[in-house]
This record gives structure tokens, sequence and C-alpha cells, in this order.
């Protein structure tokens, strides 16, 4: 069983150490009761949010980098609407680099996804995937590696020391140690991991943190066990509901995939950006729009707005009222203003092999501003 690591308790220490604040817009909307009202304060909240949100400023720059693609089960992806023989789609997990203004005034950093794949490879799921598929199909058919997250700094001006803030949107397939640092050894390793990030804090929603301490069975599968032993706990900053970071970056909580889902939105000079992986392609929160058999006659079947990334059924309404919560703040996309700028931090691949399975549109990345050292003019 992993050991919870000692976290702040008091909801503004947690949210104070980052310098988060909170949203008003959001206070008790996802309390609201029947089911029904809830959503509809969820989409009034998010539309009220939106229209200050914007008018706060935009990031400096944020760039993507793709880290790997890993297999995943083709009926999770479109929660079982998906038609397809092949059981299995490709998945690529998307890291991003952020630069803002806090709210202390000085410029920020926040890294998005660092996903290790070695730790990847330890959850439940993949572990077993691979005994049971072998090592071929695991690491040469559906796996391809592209950068580490190590690699990726250096490689846009960038030093580990510059970076401020690290998240995911929640902690499935994430072994903590790799990224955050350890003070304990990992099973098979010869001394503890140093840190990616050595001056970061990792944020992460206080609902995430209780379920990798301790998961019900229906979620084992998707967190490294150990996974968070021996971080220092003060690498971690703890926070409820949903938080502002600074200028043009916000965290909401998005629940349902997870209890602590939660998701980035950034506002660009093309708009609103939200990366989430609720969905695994453009086509989860518009399947009225999409191409894949099954897809857009099983949301018109059911009268459902989107399709959710289902391979843990935590609470399917939340994740449905979360993923409206993110439509609503969306800019739509100036290559095809049909499409609304959501980028799934795990995007379907559009490899020939999963057809008919492939994404009905493909944002390509962020790719916005010059990301600039610490301590540099701007």
């Amino acid at each position: 069983m992993t050991t919870p690591p000692k976290l702040l308790t008091s909801k503004k220490k947690s949210q104070d150490a980052a310098t988060l604040r909170p949203i008003p817009e959001f206070d008790d909307v996802h309390d609201v009761w029947p089911r029904g009202d809830r959503l509809r304060a969820v989409r009034h909240a998010a539309t009220a949010y939106r229209e200050r949100f914007v008018q706060q400023g935009r990031i400096h720059a944020v760039r993507s980098f793709d880290i790997a693609a890993a297999p995943y089960p083709t009926r999770f992806g479109f929660h079982g609407a998906a038609l397809s023989v092949n059981p299995f789609v490709s998945i690529v997990n998307r890291m991003l680099v952020v630069q803002f203004d806090g709210f202390d005034g000085g410029l920020k950093t926040l890294v998005w996804e660092p996903t290790v794949a070695a730790g990847t490879a330890q959850a439940p799921f993949y572990a077993q995937l691979k005994r049971l598929a072998g090592d071929f199909l695991t690491d040469h058919v559906f796996a391809r590696f592209y950068n580490d997250p190590e690699t990726v700094l250096p490689s846009c001006g960038l030093r580990p020391e510059d970076v401020d803030f690290v998240s995911f949107d929640h902690l499935h397939v994430q072994d903590v140690r790799m990224i955050m640092g350890s003070n304990s050894t990992i099973p098979g390793e010869l001394a503890p991991r140093e840190a990616l990030f050595p001056r970061a804090q990792l944020l992460v929603h206080r609902k995430e943190l209780g379920t990798f301490a301790s998961p019900h069975p229906m979620q084992w599968a998707w967190y490294v066990d150990g996974g968070m032993d021996g971080v220092p706990s003060e690498r971690i900053t703890a926070f409820d509901g949903d938080v502002e970071l600074g200028v043009g970056v916000s965290l909401l909580w998005t629940p349902g995939h997870t209890d602590g889902n939660h998701s980035l939105v950034l506002n660009t000079p093309d708009g609103v950006w939200v990366s989430s992986e609720n969905g695994i392609s453009a086509d989860n929160w518009q399947p009225e729009l999409s191409r894949i058999p099954g897809v857009r006659r099983h949301a018109a079947f059911y009268g459902h707005e989107v399709v959710p990334n289902a391979n843990t059924l935590e609470d399917s309404l939340d994740q449905y009222d979360s993923m409206v919560k993110e439509k609503t703040l969306a800019s739509r996309s100036p290559r095809d203003p049909r499409w609304l700028q959501i980028l799934p931090s795990s995007e379907l691949a559009p490899f020939k092999r999963q057809w008919p399975v492939l994404p009905g549109f493909t944002h390509g990345g962020l790719n916005y501003g010059e990301l600039t050292p610490a301590g540099s003019d701007r």
C-alpha cells in the first residue's frame, strides 16, 4: 500500500503555498441536486467564469511536446461507442511547458504532464498487458517514444531549475518518485531518485492524493503501487476545488474520470485552450462531428453532447458535467471553427493500423510566444 505523504491540511495554507486563488464562480456547483440542475449550474458557472478569465490577461508562452505513445483499449476511449475489430488504439502522452505571470508579479514556469515512460510501465494495467501481449507488441507495435521530460527543457532553452510548478490532470500511471524525487529507493534501483525539477512544487488535487494513498479495487489497476513513497511532503501542494495559478492559467476541478481530476485552462492569442484527459480525441467532446463508426450514433441515440473516456467509471455523471464545463470554457479553433480548442493530454494517435478509429480533428499541439529562462529580461 502506498504511504500517503504528510500534507498541508489547511485549504488556505495549501493554496497560499503556491499563490493559488480560488475561483468563486464554481463554489458549491458540484453539490447541486438533483443532477439535471447540477449540470445546468456547472454550465452557468463556466459561462460566468470564462467572461472574467479572458479579461485577466494571457500567458506569455506555451509549447507542447509528444512524450510517448501507449496502447489503450478502444472500448475505454469512447465508453464502448466506437465500433472496431481492433481492441487497442494508441494514445500519445503530451507534455506542456507554460510561462505566465504569477500573482506575485514574477515570471512562472509550469510543466504539465511530464510523464516518465518507465514509471508508466509499472502501473498494474500496463504491467499485466505486457505479460499478456508480450514485449514485441507492447513495445514495438503499440508504443512509440518521442521525448523524455528531462530532455525537453534544454531543447527550448530552459533549465530544470527554471520550473516552479509541476502538475498532472490526475495520477493514473504516474510514478511520482521519478519526477519529484524521493527519500527512498525504488525497488531494483541502487539509490533514491533525484527530482527532475529541483525547485518545483507538485500541484495536485487533495482527492487525487487520497485515492493514490488508498485506492479502491476499481481504481487499483491505474495507480503505481508505492509511486509516492518517500516523495518529500514539502514538494507537494494540495488544493481543493478550482484555482487560478496566475495570469491566464487555471486548474479547474473536473471530477468523474477520477475524484481528483483537474484540467488545465490557458488564455492565448487564439483564445482559451483546455488540456484534459476526459477524452482521448476531439470526437469525445463533439461526437456530432465524429466519423468514428458508432460514436455519433451513440451520442444521438442517448441525447448526449459528450462521450467520455471511460477506463474507470468512478462517476460517469460527474465526468459528463466536467466535459461540459471544459466545452463551455474553450474557444473555437481558427483552423476550423467547428471544433473547440480542447487538447487531450493523451491523444488518440492517427496511426493507419487503427482504422477506422482515427481522430476527426487534431490540433497539432500548442506553440505560442517564446519561453524565457528564469532571470532573463522579457
